[in-house]
């Protein structure tokens, strides 16, 4: 993926909510979110190429997620980064550990930011950070950019969902003294359109990631309409309190064209 907004006990009756666009080359093979044939447990994506996931669910409440980072000429690594979210979706270990191992091993994979979580922890690793760290309660958005930097469209992704739940809240002015955002379930469908998101960002507030700056112009928006490369799959996923799981995706081909829409609950 190439962006991710996590909400950690925000929204109501939501342990966790993720929102994230992938963008890739509209050419590489990729299956649609769905129960993965070889471990049935697990729900989403699935990169043909190398066999990965971009955004993967168990069905226990698990979730991973990854990122490139962009930093000029693509870096392959040994392993594909797509390894690190299957792996984790398939296995047991906890979230705290696996993004602690992610970390050691990060020279074996191209540039990444990579999240983990239970219903209970939520963990973080990145290529550009020698050690692994845990998320606290709250909105955390996570681009191509390092970890501690809000790249405009992370900035703007975190700003109107904020504003969503704000909206939600006013409609819901009969609780008591209940935190910030956490009053109403904001629709699904509404969360899904925060990621249609085209709009520019003014160029002095563009990174430099070393691209061409044209090619960064064409990067920045939430949402990539591109002709080769762009946004392919936009993905809702959250836990329910009730236990159940959600995955709504909706995918797009070249120009941002809808090409399918996925919704799976458990």
């Amino acid at each position: 993926m190439c962006l991710i907004l996590l909400a950690l006990n925000v929204v109501p009756r939501r342990p966790w909510l993720l929102l994230g666009n992938r963008d890739e080359f509209h050419g590489r093979p990729s299956a649609a979110a769905q129960a993965w044939d070889d471990a049935p447990d697990v729900i989403g994506g699935r990169d043909l190429e190398a066999g990965g996931s971009w955004l993967a669910l168990n069905r226990s409440g698990r979730f991973a997620a990854i990122t490139n980072v962009r930093s000029g000429a693509p870096r392959r690594g040994t392993r594909s980064r797509g390894d690190l979210v299957a792996t984790f979706a398939r296995g047991g270990a906890t979230p705290v550990s696996y993004a602690r191992e992610a970390a050691a091993h990060r020279a074996e994979f191209g540039p990444f930011n990579f999240v983990v979580g239970d219903r209970e922890t939520v963990a973080c690793a990145s290529s550009l950070r020698d050690q692994a760290w845990p998320l606290a309660p709250g909105v955390h958005v996570l681009s191509n950019g390092p970890p501690d930097v809000s790249w405009p469209k992370a900035a703007r992704l975190r700003e109107r969902f904020l504003a969503l739940c704000r909206a939600n809240e006013a409609q819901h002015p009969h609780s008591h003294d209940a935190a910030f955002c956490e009053t109403a379930e904001p629709a699904d469908a509404a969360l899904l359109d925060l990621l249609a998101d085209v709009s520019q960002p003014p160029d002095d507030e563009l990174p430099e990631t070393g691209v061409p700056f044209e090619l960064e112009r064409i990067l920045a928006p939430i949402f990539i309409r591109g002709e080769q490369y762009g946004t392919r799959a936009s993905t809702l996923a959250y836990a329910r309190s009730d236990g159940g799981l959600v995955l709504h995706e909706r995918r797009f081909g070249p120009g941002g064209v809808p090409a399918g829409e996925t919704r799976i609950e458990t």
